[in-house]
């Protein structure tokens, strides 16, 4: 089997995060959660007997996206999520959490460059959001 030369990861993570929370928001089944307190399961599909120490929600595009560029791994997660929402920041801040992209991009050749598209890549921080 082929290793993927990018794939990216949408996660919410924090103390009081409250996994089964953004599966309702979101409308769809995470890659991965975690619940405070309660055991979870790995990624090898095993169940660890030891307590999550936070909650967390991935979204993973590993085995669903077939490309090694990061553009269509991107624009999944924010398709499939419908990213950006006005009120994510907010909500996720009130649960004490934290959010992230996890890109991972390869280029052992240095013949690539990473592709973010954009419309991603402008985070709205200078006040402005050309995705809305």
């Amino acid at each position: 089997m082929r290793h993927p030369l990018a794939h990216a990861t949408f996660i919410i993570s924090g103390d009081s995060v409250n996994p089964e929370f953004w599966t309702s928001y979101f409308g769809v089944q995470p890659s991965r959660l975690i619940t405070k307190g309660q055991p979870f399961q790995l990624p090898s599909g095993k169940l660890t007997p030891r307590a999550g120490k936070l909650g967390l929600w991935a979204l993973e595009n590993k085995a669903v996206v077939s490309s090694d560029c990061l553009g269509p791994h991107l624009q999944y997660i924010t398709n499939y999520l419908g990213l950006p929402r006005a009120d994510l920041h907010e909500l996720v801040r009130r649960q004490g959490g934290k959010m992230a992209l996890w890109c991972y991009w390869m280029n052992e050749t240095g013949d690539r460059v990473p592709d973010v598209p954009n419309d991603i890549r402008d985070d709205g921080s200078d006040g402005r959001n050309n995705r809305n």
